[in-house]
């Protein structure tokens, strides 16, 4: 959806381009490199060893569209209710993470983790951070909240897109903030 956005803002309209669903960045990279998609949407490291090796990048989806929320952890209600204890501690080991990712002072750190966890070069998981962080595009939470006004901007695309129909949901309607206040992070 948020492609889309991206295009209109490169003066390509819906109509003047084909788009089709290919699950995951690497099955997407491997389509741009066997020729078989002119252009695809490429997560970190890809995006990046796609420009080192001579492709050209449109845009990021932040410019289409800044106010997104990009990253979510999703539980089944009922297993929630019945694990509370671990979720809470999951939380809070993932606000830990992201305020160990977020820490000037743990980036040769984090470039190593991202180097190991991708095989990335180390100027390659340098570019990754900056990517996210110089300027802080808002991508990542800073400590594992949830950006509820995000997700309304992504129930309103998806709206747009014909994805769901009006009326649409509110974004409280799929939030439960109560694991996260447990947790100390919301």
């Amino acid at each position: 959806l948020s492609i889309r956005k991206l295009m209109q803002l490169r003066g390509v309209q819906r109509g003047e381009f084909g788009a089709r669903v290919i699950e995951g960045t690497s099955a997407r990279w491997a389509c741009l490199r066997r020729g078989d998609c002119d252009a695809v949407v490429l997560g970190q490291p890809q995006d990046l060893l796609a420009q080192e090796q001579g492709y050209r990048r449109l845009g990021v989806s932040t410019e289409a569209v800044p106010d997104l929320l990009y990253t979510v952890t999703a539980v089944r209600r009922s297993w929630a209710e019945a694990n509370r204890t671990a979720v809470v501690r999951y939380l809070r080991a993932l606000a830990s993470a992201f305020k160990l990712i977020r820490t000037p002072a743990n980036r040769e750190h984090v470039i190593r983790a991202i180097m190991k966890t991708t095989n990335a070069s180390e100027t390659i998981a340098q570019q990754t951070l900056d990517l996210f962080f110089s300027p802080d595009r808002g991508v990542l939470p800073k400590q594992g909240e949830i950006d509820v006004s995000g997700l309304g901007r992504v129930i309103e695309m998806m709206g747009e897109a014909g994805t769901i129909k009006a009326p649409l949901p509110e974004p409280d309607r799929f939030v439960d903030l109560q694991y996260l206040r447990a947790a100390g992070v919301q």
